[in-house]
C-alpha cells in the first residue's frame, strides 16, 4: 500500500480505492480524453472532503471532483484523486415548497430532486438530456442548461447559496453581496471593473470561461453564481442551495416540422415571444424513425404550459398558426410527449453514429451564439465542415443558439488528430465571429480552454489565471483546464487502443469485424446508470440492482477498454478485473436495444468468457448449465425425467446436484416434462391437418422441448386454429448435391445413426457461457439439418424469445462466414409475428381479461413486441406488460452467487406488477425464464400468450 493511500484511509470515513477496477472505472469521461487517476475516494461527507484535501496538498496530489462522470469535454478525469459524490454524498437534504427552496447534496441524481418536488408543483428547472443520472455538482460544475433555458435560465440562474471547499482547504458558505470570497477575489476584481463589464459576450447561453461579471455590483456581486461553471478548478461543493420553480400544471408539445435544418434554425428565435418553455431543434439524419413526426426533414419540439391541457394546448396551436411549417403535431398526452422527448434525448447517443455507421464524436458539441444569428451560424459552420471533409448533424437547443453536434473526426491517425485541431481552431473563429461562445452548456474542459484567448483576448484570460490563485493557490483543483490548459488534441483516449484488429470470435458486421471499434461505441452518456427502468426499458438492471459503476454497461465497457489498453489492466483476456465486471451482466441484451449507440454487452460478455476460459478449467455451472441441452436430451433419450424430478425433490441429493452444478443453494431444481414436446408431436402427428394454409415450422426450443412441453401444444393448436398448416424442422441431417441446386436427397449421418435422432438447437446456452467453439458446432450441425427447409419459403417460429434472438442475432455474428446463418436468421418468426404475417384474417378467440407480467428483455432488445401488443389487443387481454429484466436470465440467476441481484431485479417492476394485480388477471411471461422466476419467488404461474389463446378456443380438439 503505497503511502499516499495509506494516509488516504485513516483521514476518511468514505471508501478509498487504488485497486485497478476502482481506477480503470474513472479513466474517463463522456469527452474524447482519457486520464488514468492515482486513486478514487467516496467521501461520506465534507469533512472527508476536506481531509482528502489536506493529504493531497501534502503529497502534492491533484483532487478531480465527478459526478455522474457524463461530462462531454474531459473536465471529470484526471491523474491524481477522483471524487466520487454518487456512493455517499447524493442525497436531498432539505425541501421547503414555501421559499421553493431545496438543499442538496453534488452526488443527487437530478430525476430525484424532480421527484421531489413534484408533489409540491414545483421542479428544478434546467434538465440536460442526461436528467436520469446526471447529478446537481456537476451540474454546477459545467453550468448546466437543458431543453426548458429559454424559460427557466442555466443551474447558475437557480443556484442561491453553495456550501464549497477551496483549494486551501477553507470552508466557505458562497452567496450574494461577496458572501464566501476567499480572501483576495474582491481585490482583483474591483481592479478589472472595466474589463468585466465590456469583455463578455451578451447570450443566454454563455458558458465558457469563468462568470467574473456576476462578481460586479450591479449584478449583486454573487460569489455564488461566480463559482458556476468553474468545472471544479476553484473549489469543491460539499451542499448547495438551489431554486425550484412552479412547474405548469398541463403541458403541450408542438412538433414543428421544416424542409431542412436551416429553415428550422431561422424560425426558432421567431417564437420566442410566445413564452415557450422550449424551442429544441434537429434534423431528421438523428432520427430512427419518423413514424410519430409530421412530415418534414428537420423538427422544433416547442413546449408550451397553462393551468388546464385546453389553455397549454391553445397557446401551442397559437405557436402552430404563426409558424411557417410544412407540418405539425400538437400532443398533450403525457405518454405520447415522452415518446417524442426520448426521440430529442436519444440525439446525444444516435449523433455518435454517421447514417453509414461510421463514427462520430464530441469536441465541438455545443457552441452557442445569439438566437438572432444561428441560421447564419450553421450555414457557416457547414460550409466549414465541407471545406475539412467532415460530417455532423446539429441539433439542440435553437431557441438559445445552442448547437450539439458529433463530427467524424478520425482520432486514430497522426494526420487526423492534427486535422481535428486545425478545425478547431477554425471553427473557434466562426464562432467568435457571430458574437457565440465556445461552450454553450457542457463547458470547456480540455475540449476548448485551449482556445479561450480566441474568445476573450489574452488580457481576459490572464484575469481568469488570477482568479483561479485567489481560489487555489496550488494548482491542486482540476489543472489544466479553464487555465493553463493541456492541448485539445492530448490525452485522447483512443490513442491507447492497438491499431490491428483483435481476433474474435464474433463478427461485429456493425464495427467492421474490429472488437475495439465495437467497445468504443460507449460514448459515456452513461444512460445504463438510470436508478429506475422507465415504461418499457430494460437497461442496465444490475446497475440498478447494485448501485455499482463496475456493474453498469459504461462500466464494463470501461474496463473492456482498459484490456486492449494494456496500460492498467495488464493481463488481457486473462483479466480477473473484467471477468467480475461482467460476472453480474445478465446478458438480458437491454443495451442492445436501449443504449443510444446500441453497445451490446451479452455479445461482448460471451466473447470475452470464450477467450478467458480458454484452454483452463471453466466453472461448474458453465458445464451443468451451459451444457443443458446435451444433459436434458440424454435424459429424453433414457427416459428417466421421473428419476430425475424424484432425486430432485429429496433434499440431500438435490444440495448434491446443485453443489456440483455450481447452483445456487436458494433455488429449486425444475421439474422436467415426464414426456418430451417433440414425442407428443410424433404421436399427435398422424392426426389430419389443413393443406390450405401457409406452412410453418415450429422450433423445439430446448425449454419448450423438455421443460414446457405444454407452451409447444398450445402454439400447434392456435396455429391450426389459424389455418396454417405446422410441421417440426428434419431430425436428420439432409445432403444437397454438389452443384447446390433442385433435387434434394436425403443421407443419414453415421454418426446421427449412433446417436439416435439430431435436434437443432440455436446455441443460447453455449454463447452465454462463453463456450463459443461448441456452439458454433451446434449451429453448423443445426444448419446442416435445415438446410432443406432454407430452400422453401417456410417461416420459422420460436416460441422461446431468448431462443428466437440467438438465432435472429448470435447465428449470423457467429457464423458470419457462412451465408446459411443469415437466411435462417431472416426466416426466424416469434409466435406473433407468424400470426399477424401468415393468417392476417384471422381472429383469435375473445378472451377479456386484463393481463399483468413483463416483455421478454430479449424480446424488447432483438425482436420488438408490436405484433404482441396487437395480438393481445384483437384477443382483448387488456394492460400493459412491465420493463427491466425478471432477473433469472437463463443460467445467470440459478449460478451461485446470484441470487440476490436475481431477486432485486425481479423486485424492481416484475414482482409488484403481479402482486397488485386484479382479481382474474393472467400473468403473462413468454420466457421459460420468466415463469421460473416468478413461480419460485411469488408462486405465480405464469403463461406464454399462446397457452392463453388455446384456452380461449375452447375445449375441443
Amino acid at each position: 500500500m503505497s503511502e499516499l493511500e495509506a494516509e488516504l484511509r485513516k483521514a476518511v470515513r468514505g471508501e478509498v480505492g487504488f485497486d485497478v477496477t476502482s481506477r480503470a472505472l474513472t479513466t474517463m469521461d463522456a469527452s474524447n480524453y482519457r486520464r488514468v487517476p492515482l486513486g478514487v475516494v467516496a467521501p461520506h461527507d465534507a469533512d472527508d472532503v476536506a481531509a482528502v484535501l489536506e493529504v493531497c496538498r501534502d503529497h502534492m496530489v491533484r483532487v478531480v471532483a465527478r459526478g455522474g462522470g457524463t461530462s462531454i469535454a474531459g473536465q471529470a478525469t484526471g491523474t491524481g484523486i477522483v471524487l466520487d459524490f454518487t456512493r455517499h454524498m447524493n442525497g436531498l437534504v432539505s425541501l421547503d415548497p414555501d421559499t421553493r427552496t431545496a438543499v442538496v447534496q453534488p452526488g443527487l441524481v437530478l430525476d430525484r430532486l424532480q421527484e421531489a418536488a413534484a408533489p409540491h408543483g414545483l421542479r428544478f428547472g434546467p434538465d440536460p438530456s442526461t436528467h436520469s443520472r446526471c447529478t446537481l455538482g456537476g451540474m454546477i460544475g459545467n453550468n448546466s442548461c437543458g431543453s426548458h433555458s429559454v424559460a427557466w435560465g442555466t443551474t447558475a440562474d437557480s443556484v442561491r447559496e453553495l456550501d464549497v471547499v477551496s483549494g486551501r482547504g477553507e470552508r466557505l458558505r458562497l452567496g450574494q453581496e461577496w458572501a464566501g470570497a476567499p480572501q483576495g477575489l474582491r481585490e482583483v476584481v474591483d481592479g478589472e471593473l472595466a474589463r468585466l463589464r465590456t469583455g463578455f459576450p451578451e447570450l443566454p447561453r454563455r458558458i465558457s470561461g469563468y462568470a467574473l461579471d456576476a462578481l460586479l455590483p450591479e449584478n449583486g456581486a454573487d460569489v455564488a453564481r461566480s463559482f458556476c461553471g468553474s468545472e471544479g478548478t476553484l473549489g469543491i461543493v460539499t451542499e448547495a442551495v438551489v431554486r425550484l420553480v412552479e412547474a405548469p400544471r398541463a403541458r403541450a408539445l408542438a412538433v414543428l416540422g421544416y424542409g431542412d435544418e436551416g429553415a428550422a434554425a431561422e424560425a426558432a428565435a421567431g417564437l420566442l415571444p410566445f413564452g415557450p418553455l422550449t424551442v429544441e431543434g434537429m434534423a431528421a439524419d438523428l432520427v430512427p424513425s419518423t413514424e410519430l413526426l409530421p412530415r418534414g426533414g428537420a423538427w422544433l419540439f416547442v413546449e408550451t404550459g397553462g393551468e388546464t391541457e385546453a389553455e397549454a394546448r391553445a397557446r401551442a396551436e397559437a405557436i402552430v398558426r404563426a409558424a411557417d411549417v410544412v407540418g405539425s403535431t400538437v400532443v398533450t398526452d403525457p405518454g405520447g410527449q415522452r415518446a417524442l422527448w426520448r426521440i430529442r434525448e436519444d440525439a446525444s447517443g444516435t449523433a455518435t453514429r454517421m447514417p453509414d455507421g461510421s463514427e462520430a464524436w464530441p469536441g465541438w458539441e455545443d457552441c452557442a451564439v445569439p438566437p438572432q444569428r444561428l441560421g447564419a451560424y450553421l450555414r457557416d459552420f457547414r460550409a466549414l465542415l465541407t471545406a475539412h471533409g467532415l460530417r455532423g448533424t446539429p441539433y439542440g437547443h435553437f431557441g438559445d443558439g445552442c448547437i450539439h453536434v458529433r463530427i467524424d473526426f478520425d482520432l486514430l491517425s497522426g494526420p487526423g488528430v492534427a486535422a481535428f485541431r486545425r478545425f478547431s481552431e477554425e471553427l473557434a473563429e466562426v464562432v467568435v465571429a457571430h458574437g457565440g461562445s465556445l461552450s454553450g452548456e457542457h463547458g470547456d474542459g480540455q475540449a476548448r480552454a485551449e482556445l479561450l484567448p480566441k474568445m476573450y483576448g489574452h488580457d481576459m484570460v490572464r484575469l481568469f489565471e488570477r482568479a483561479k490563485a485567489v481560489w487555489d493557490p496550488d494548482d491542486l483543483l482540476n489543472p489544466g483546464m479553464l487555465v493553463r490548459p493541456a492541448p485539445l488534441d492530448a490525452n485522447l483516449r483512443f490513442s491507447v487502443l492497438p491499431r490491428e484488429p483483435v481476433d474474435v470470435a464474433f463478427g461485429y458486421p456493425a464495427d467492421g469485424g474490429d472488437f475495439s471499434a465495437a467497445v468504443r461505441r460507449c460514448v459515456g452518456v452513461a444512460k445504463c446508470r438510470t436508478t429506475s427502468a422507465a415504461g418499457p426499458a430494460v437497461m442496465c438492471p444490475s446497475f440498478r440492482a447494485t448501485g455499482e459503476e463496475e456493474h453498469s454497461t459504461r462500466g464494463r465497457a470501461r474496463l473492456l477498454h482498459e484490456m486492449l489498453a494494456g496500460e492498467l489492466v495488464t493481463d488481457g483476456w486473462r483479466s480477473t478485473e473484467v471477468r467480475d465486471a461482467l460476472d453480474l451482466c445478465l446478458a438480458c441484451k437491454g443495451c442492445r436495444s436501449d443504449c443510444p449507440v446500441e453497445v451490446d454487452m451479452a455479445t461482448y460478455k460471451a466473447e470475452f468468457l470464450h477467450h478467458h476460459y480458454e484452454g483452463r478449467r471453466r466453472p461448474a455451472a458453465h458445464h451443468s448449465m451451459g451444457r443443458l441441452p446435451q444433459w436434458l436430451r440424454l435424459v429424453a433419450r433414457t427416459r428417466t425425467a421421473p428419476l430425475v424430478n424424484a432425486l430432485a425433490a429429496v433434499p440431500p441429493f438435490a444440495w448434491a446436484a446443485k453443489r456440483l452444478g455450481g447452483i445456487a443453494p436458494e433455488r429449486d431444481i425444475p421439474r422436467l416434462a415426464a414426456r418430451t414436446f417433440s414425442r407428443w408431436w410424433e404421436r399427435r402427428e398422424k392426426a389430419p391437418v389443413g393443406t390450405g394454409g401457409d406452412l410453418v415450422l415450429l422450433w423445439p426450443d430446448t425449454f419448450t422441448e423438455h421443460l414446457s412441453p405444454s407452451v409447444g401444444q398450445a402454439a400447434v393448436r392456435v396455429l391450426e386454429a389459424a389455418g396454417l398448416r405446422v410441421a417440426l424442422p428434419p431430425t436428420v441431417r439432409w445432403r444437397t448435391p454438389s452443384g447446390g441446386g433442385e433435387g434434394v436427397t436425403v443421407a443419414m449421418d453415421p454418426v446421427s445413426l449412433l446417436r439416435g435422432r439430431e435436434r437443432v438447437c440455436c446455441g443460447l446456452t453455449y454463447v452465454s457461457t462463453g463456450q463459443l467453439d461448441r456452439a458454433r458446432a451446434v449451429l453448423r450441425r443445426t444448419l446442416d439439418l435445415m438446410e432443406p427447409v432454407l430452400g422453401t419459403a417456410a417461416p420459422v417460429v420460436v416460441l422461446e424469445p431468448s431462443c428466437a434472438a440467438a438465432l435472429r442475432s448470435d447465428l449470423p455474428e457467429l457464423l458470419h462466414d457462412d451465408p446459411r446463418a443469415r437466411r435462417l436468421a431472416d426466416r426466424v418468426l416469434t409466435f406473433a409475428e407468424a400470426l399477424e404475417r401468415h393468417a392476417p384474417d384471422w381472429t383469435p378467440p375473445h378472451v377479456e381479461r386484463p393481463v399483468v407480467g413483463q416483455t421478454h428483455c430479449h424480446q424488447h432488445a432483438v425482436l420488438g413486441d408490436a405484433p404482441d401488443r396487437r395480438l393481445r389487443e384483437a384477443a382483448g387481454l387488456a394492460g400493459e406488460l412491465s420493463g427491466g429484466c425478471c432477473g433469472l436470465a437463463g443460467n445467470f440467476g440459478f449460478e451461485k452467487g446470484h441470487y440476490e441481484v436475481s431477486v432485486a431485479c425481479a423486485e424492481e417492476q416484475v414482482l409488484p406488477a403481479v402482486r397488485g394485480a386484479g382479481e382474474g388477471a393472467v400473468v403473462l411471461a413468454d420466457g421459460f425464464s420468466c415463469r421460473t422466476q416468478l413461480e419460485q419467488l411469488a408462486g405465480v404461474r405464469g403463461r406464454h400468450l399462446a397457452e392463453v389463446l388455446a384456452e380461449g378456443l375452447g375445449a375441443s380438439g
